[in-house]
């Protein structure tokens, strides 16, 4: 007696377990705009921040002045607008009875557009010392976690120096970076031009975390870049997974199930089922049509949970011996029996059992 499988084709999910690291969705670094003494540090480490929230104060007295000097400018050329505009029209009305000559009439004009000038240029740089007397006060550019600050207040800083003074992390969603093989990629293409694989588009991405445990959300495939590392002959899958409740750090390490397609007319074999010679080569025994056992090679080359994805040498029909392998050899008639259905009957050629004697 033997247990056997019964192989039906089915459609086959097929499946990638990648290596990744995390990463923020966003992240922006908090550098000043202006050079000033921090006067005050307006957020708690470690919290989360608004779009837009102040972080410093910077002492802001000299850009103060600066923009009083520059509102004072606008308004006196505003005055000397309103002096030139008011000489203008005189003159345009004394030159047409002759009293003012076409020379004066033409100086009086130059003088307005010039006032005119004055009063842009006026407002331009009053534009400018409003711009520089807000950059004294820091904002969020995004919404997110703030880590630890790097200055204190009384700290100098400076415009545009390298050493941020925080760093902002947007941590929902977060980015998956894993790696695939080039190799993997080829194989993948070769399959899907063959037909014997189909594309399925915004698959789900199950996420296992670094202690083996299942994250509670999917992701999707955010994109897959175009370039292939020299030094490791593999390329980057970014993909996008939600993180309402930050279980989820930047630089943590885990793994992405990425689907790779779907196989219509996938045959699945127990693992039990295949054998491997001292070469590497598999095979596996079957029960043919004679309820003889038959050695047939196969080709397999992944596992899908805890079954065998068959590429070649056995066909849908074809029963596969599960149970019994150690009892049996090539050609020997066998009783085989369908795994989790009784007993079937006995193959054709096969032996009947003993008859008893009556007493």
């Amino acid at each position: 007696p033997v247990t056997v499988v019964t192989l039906k084709a089915q459609p086959v999910e097929l499946t990638r377990e990648l290596p990744g690291r995390t990463a923020a969705f966003r992240v922006a670094e908090v550098r000043p705009q202006v050079s000033g003494i921090v006067k005050q540090r307006l957020f708690t480490e470690g919290a989360l921040v608004s779009a837009g929230q102040p972080l410093y104060q910077l002492d802001d007295a000299t850009y103060r002045a600066d923009h009083g000097m520059a509102k004072a400018a606008l308004t006196r050329a505003e005055a000397g607008l309103e002096a030139a505009r008011l000489r203008a029209n005189r003159s345009a009305n004394l030159v047409k009875s002759g009293l003012v000559s076409a020379q004066d009439n033409d100086n009086a004009v130059a003088a307005l557009r010039e006032a005119e000038a004055d009063v842009g240029s006026a407002r331009a740089g009053l534009d400018a010392a409003t711009v520089r007397l807000g950059y004294a006060l820091i904002k969020a550019p995004i919404a997110g976690r703030i880590g630890k600050s790097s200055v204190t207040e009384g700290a100098l800083v400076t415009a545009d120096q390298d050493a941020p003074l925080a760093t902002i992390q947007d941590l929902d969603p977060m980015y998956i970076d894993v790696t695939q093989s080039s190799a993997e990629l080829l194989q993948l293409r070769r399959e899907l031009a063959s037909g014997s694989l189909e594309q399925r588009v915004s698959a789900p991405v199950a996420i296992v975390l670094e202690d083996g445990t299942p994250y509670q959300q999917s992701g999707t495939l955010a994109f897959s870049d175009v370039t292939v590392d020299p030094t490791t002959g593999s390329f980057l899958l970014r993909v996008e997974v939600p993180n309402a409740g930050n279980s989820l750090l930047p630089g943590m390490f885990v793994r992405a199930l990425v689907g790779s397609g779907v196989r219509p007319q996938g045959l699945l074999v127990p693992q039990q089922g295949i054998a491997r010679d001292p070469q590497g080569n598999a095979s596996a025994m079957i029960v043919g049509a004679d309820g003889k056992v038959e050695v047939r090679s196969v080709q397999v080359s992944r596992t899908v949970g805890d079954k065998w994805l068959v590429d070649g040498g056995l066909a849908p029909g074809d029963r596969v011996i599960v149970e019994g392998l150690q009892k049996i050899q090539p050609g020997m008639p066998v009783q085989a029996t369908e795994a989790g259905v009784g007993p079937t009957a006995p193959a054709a050629g096969a032996a009947p059992p003993a008859a008893t004697k009556q007493t």
